[in-house]
């Protein structure tokens, strides 16, 4: 029972399929995962594995007339999967947040960062504007954003994308959500800010205990991060895993190419570093 109730986020034998021009295409099938308070799991395979899917499919972001989803994913013990638009858009940002892989994406472009981070708070609390402001400013203190009174004047463009994606965590964390679903959060960054936002990441799962499903195919990163892997391929999961174990003894041919690939990559790299 004490298992159960440390899972913050369970999927069960899900499903995902869209309807095309040539009839109905299976996306992901059967996958099963847990996510226990406090931990990362890291989800990990190539691009077009169906990790973004998945993590849509949590969110329930997917288009409803084109996609079907079938299983359960719950947080908490509520069921996600077939929430109403107002149910589900009560739940993310507060209950569960999303952390996008280009971050000029999660922004709109014509409003200040001010407006649109205020907005997200008051949306879910019953914090006033002068209130909503104040927990924008600490929350961008806390990813160490400089000078965050005149950042939230600035327009997106305005930023570069390590300091967009700081605000995007400092927004995602400012709720103390239950869950961050982080999708590639890295990608788009260099070495430098690739290393402070996955402090941050970490600063937010060891004092909110919070729970964070990592999607990447950095497999440096998910060694980091995550305390467990679960290794996607062809909308399928092949092998899931304690984070040691995974690299130490990967049992899928799949896994072993992945670590192979990371491992060659590397053995490269001080050739590169000395040009």
């Amino acid at each position: 029972m004490g298992t159960e109730r440390s899972n913050v986020l369970t999927v069960s034998d899900l499903h995902v399929k869209v309807q095309t021009k040539e009839g109905a295409s299976t996306l992901v099938q059967d996958i099963n995962f847990k996510l226990e308070k406090g931990k990362v799991l890291g989800l990990v395979g190539e691009s077009g594995s169906g990790k973004t899917v998945t993590s849509m499919s949590i969110l329930q972001l997917l288009d409803r007339k084109t996609t079907t989803i079938e299983g359960s994913i719950t947080l908490q013990g509520r069921e996600l999967n077939g929430l109403d638009d107002k149910e589900i858009r009560g739940i993310r940002g507060k209950d569960i947040a999303f952390i996008m892989q280009n971050p000029m994406n999660s922004f709109t472009p014509v409003f200040t960062i001010g407006n649109q981070f205020v907005e997200t708070i008051r949306s879910h609390t019953a914090l006033n504007k002068k209130q909503a402001k104040e927990l924008a400013i600490e929350a961008m203190q806390n990813v160490n954003l400089p000078n965050p009174a005149k950042l939230l004047k600035s327009y997106p463009f305005q930023l570069s994308g390590g300091m967009l994606q700081r605000v995007m965590i400092a927004m995602a964390a400012c709720l103390q959500p239950s869950v961050i679903i982080a999708d590639e959060p890295t990608t788009a960054l260099d070495v430098h800010n690739q290393l402070q936002v996955l402090r941050h990441l970490d600063k937010i799962r060891s004092e909110y205990g919070t729970s964070i499903l990592l999607i990447s195919h950095d497999l440096g990163v998910i060694s980091e991060m995550a305390d467990d892997v679960v290794v996607m391929q062809h909308g399928r999961i092949v092998e899931t895993a304690n984070v040691y174990e995974l690299f130490d003894n990967p049992q899928h041919e799949y896994t072993k190419k992945l670590l192979n690939a990371r491992l060659s990559i590397k053995h490269e790299e001080p050739i590169t570093h000395m040009l």
